[in-house]
């Protein structure tokens, strides 16, 4: 029987959408992380969708740094399918920060992934929560989540939610609130919703393709920097480069005004703010910068690879989340000046 909060969700809903076959219904297979076994805990119950507060802004960019791709995404979705993903979007960084919030500077395991990543019981049970909501809601969306990977019984889906319950599980374990969750909505390969939440903080910037970027309501815009001698650098440790990229950073790194160093995502918020001009990270994973996308282009910015092409990741049950290097700058003159730096062949 249905419930009266997701009654209340059918009749708010956005109109849906054609998908590629009416026989496509994509909730998650009921799997584990095989790396968390000796860890329970109970899922969390989405909470009523009437309960979210956050204001979007329905004012259009018309900023000429806005990437190309957001207009033929945007024609293609309308303002309710935006606001109705949006909306729950939210619910999902409610959960996960609820669950998060509980753990926080609290004593509890932490194990190694196949990777020597660290992974914790708060890792696992956000995205278990998000997972929950997005079934709730899109039973026919299918999710990619840093602890589960593809979670839909096809291969492929129009819609793809990308979860990262804790980007920067270190920061986490050691009691520094400077982690993020991050959140993302792929629609046909393309971000159209992307969020980064602070939940000790309680921060939140949202990224709605083809408009302002906003943090807690209020619309935020990149800083004009021209110069790369004058720039503020980020990076989450000067350690996580390696052979060839570690000397293309240290190119970028010696012609900045402040290289400064321990932020993960946060960093990119920051940029998204106007409080740095540029962010140079090498080996992250989709689920680490695809939400930053429309949160950086949003806010006015430019967020590529070291070669200044398109953050793109074909998703599918088949795929693998390979490493990817990322520039990102709040002014598209020192964006390309840090490719000029590096090199990147």
């Amino acid at each position: 029987m249905i419930s009266q909060s997701q009654a209340f969700l059918v009749s708010q809903s956005p109109k849906p959408l054609p998908f590629p076959s009416p026989a496509l219904h994509c909730s998650p297979n009921n799997t584990s992380s095989s790396n968390f076994n000796t860890l329970t805990f109970q899922s969390l119950k989405s909470p009523p969708i009437s309960s979210i507060k956050t204001k979007f802004s329905s004012r259009m960019i018309s900023n000429s740094k806005l990437s190309n791709h957001t207009d033929a995404v945007h024609s293609e979705l309308e303002d309710a399918d935006l606001d109705g993903f949006a909306k729950v979007a939210n619910l999902l960084a409610d959960a996960a920060g609820d669950v998060i919030r509980k753990y926080f500077r609290k004593k509890f395991d932490v194990l190694d992934k196949e990777d020597l990543s660290p992974v914790t019981i708060a890792d696992q049970a956000a995205e278990e929560a998000m997972v929950s909501i997005i079934s709730e809601n899109f039973p026919s969306h299918a999710i990619y989540g840093e602890e589960n990977g593809w979670q839909c019984r096809e291969k492929f889906s129009d819609y793809v939610w990308v979860l990262d319950p804790i980007d920067g599980t270190k920061s986490f374990i050691t009691g520094k609130p400077l982690f993020g969750t991050l959140i993302a909505l792929l629609h046909r390969g393309k971000t159209i919703i992307g969020i980064v939440d602070q939940p000790i903080l309680r921060e939140r910037w949202i990224g709605i393709s083809g408009r302002r970027t906003t943090l807690n309501g209020e619309d935020v815009s990149t800083r004009s920097c021209a110069k790369l001698s004058q720039a503020y650098l980020y990076t989450t440790s000067p350690h996580l480069f390696s052979g060839e990229a570690e000397e293309a950073f240290g190119r970028v790194r010696s012609k900045v005004k402040v290289p400064l160093y321990g932020c993960d995502c946060y960093a990119y918020a920051l940029l998204a703010s106007g409080h740095v001009d540029l962010v140079i990270e090498s080996g992250l994973k989709p689920y680490d910068f695809l939400s930053l996308i429309p949160v950086i282009e949003g806010a006015g910015g430019v967020i590529t690879d070291w070669k200044g092409h398109q953050l793109n990741w074909e998703v599918s049950a088949d795929s693998r989340a390979t490493s990817f290097n990322v520039a990102a700058a709040g002014d598209k003159l020192i964006h390309q000046q840090a490719l000029d730096a590096l090199q990147w062949k």
